[in-house]
């Protein structure tokens, strides 16, 4: 099963850009942690699962045995240069497509035609909603023009994108009203945010005002679930909060997209067994638990529909991330599969067309890509 799912490409529907430059050894490993920086002193995050699965599997794609040392490691990463390490790492990751969040860039990333470019795969931009919302009001749109400007800045983008991203976990948790906000209370919001010294939407209208800009072009919304930064309060990033606005965007014929999902992963895969418009996957969590990912896989799949699930790594930063976040998920939804087979649970048949669906045709269907 594993010899199928390495020969299948897999769409990556949801990922970042990657460093042009090479790392020092502080900040390669501040980029294994959704911590703010790596660990205090006498803490590596090498000894992780993460780290312990890079030495493992990304070693080898850098002509060093598995499990090299970290400082053997990174020389030779230094040694080789960031352009061919990202360029190694994208190709291994075996993609047909990528779906990249243009939306967060705290320093120069790769963007979305250099990724095409490394991968050799087809790019396309997922639009993060308050990038937008808060973009408008820096450039100093007054409360009454702004649901218009950004209406009209998404409408802009809508065309080449494949979907859009909201935020709103990070910043007003997941509790979210289905109803749709008027006019008036969007102008309201609005002017508080342009009162404020940094432009930072955190009100829980202008996350569904911005949701249902993107409803109503169409266009797949992406919600970032549970794991994250420090910034993220992981209390208000359970799914289920969302059930209120979920069932209204599947009355609009609107595509929710659920990422990451751990430790909520369960509640995702429930709530994409119950909405016909909710989709699901397990990015971050994949690369982040290491060994473990096969029951991570295991468990969103235990009541997610199969047709419903989609693969992405989330990967930022280190090219590293998209090698290891396809390759743990192969090898962890191979041995699901394989084990099922095994079981009589389902044919060699089902296992390969199921094998099929998640890595790339969920994904195809869902996005139109």
């Amino acid at each position: 099963m594993l010899e199928y799912l390495e020969s299948l490409p897999l769409i990556d529907h949801h990922c970042h850009g990657v460093f042009e430059d090479d790392p020092d050894r502080a900040a390669f490993e501040a980029l294994l942690t959704e911590a703010q920086a790596g660990g205090p002193p006498g803490v590596s995050m090498f000894d992780t699962q993460v780290g312990f699965a890079l030495r493992r599997w990304c070693a080898p794609v850098l002509g060093l045995d598995a499990h090299a040392e970290p400082d053997a490691y990174l020389a030779r990463r230094a040694e080789l240069g960031a352009a061919e390490v990202n360029r190694r790492f994208l190709a291994a990751a075996g993609l047909e497509a990528l779906c990249v969040d243009t939306g967060y860039t705290p320093r120069a990333l790769l963007d979305p035609p250099a990724l095409e470019r490394l991968a050799g795969a087809r790019a396309h931009e997922i639009v993060r909603l308050e990038t937008i919302a808060e973009q408008v009001a820096a450039d100093g749109v007054d409360a009454h023009g702004f649901a218009d400007e950004v209406r009209s800045r998404l409408a802009a983008r809508a065309p080449d994108a494949a979907g859009a991203k909201t935020i709103a976990a990070y910043r007003a948790g997941l509790e979210l009203s289905g109803v749709r906000p008027s006019d008036a209370e969007v102008t309201g919001a609005a002017g508080i945010l342009l009162r404020q010294e940094e432009m930072r939407v955190g009100d829980e209208i202008l996350h569904r005002f911005l949701i249902w800009c993107a409803v109503d072009l169409g266009l797949p919304v992406q919600f970032h679930v549970g794991y994250g930064d420090v910034d993220a309060d992981l209390r208000r990033g359970d799914p289920l909060l969302l059930i209120s606005l979920l069932r209204a965007m599947d009355a609009a014929g609107a595509p929710a997209l659920l990422l990451h999902n751990y430790p909520f992963h369960r509640q995702a895969g429930y709530l994409a067994q119950v909405l016909p418009n909710v989709y699901v996957d397990a990015g971050l969590a994949t690369h982040n638990l290491g060994h473990r990912a096969p029951a991570l896989i295991a468990e969103l799949l235990e009541l997610a529909p199969f047709g419903k699930v989609l693969y992405s790594s989330d990967a930022f930063g280190l090219a590293e991330l998209y090698h290891l976040g396809a390759l743990l998920f192969r090898r962890g939804l191979a041995g699901f599969l394989a084990g099922g087979v095994e079981d009589g649970a389902w044919t060699s048949a089902d296992a390969e067309r199921v094998a099929a669906l998640v890595a790339s045709g969920n994904a195809r269907r869902v996005y139109g890509i």
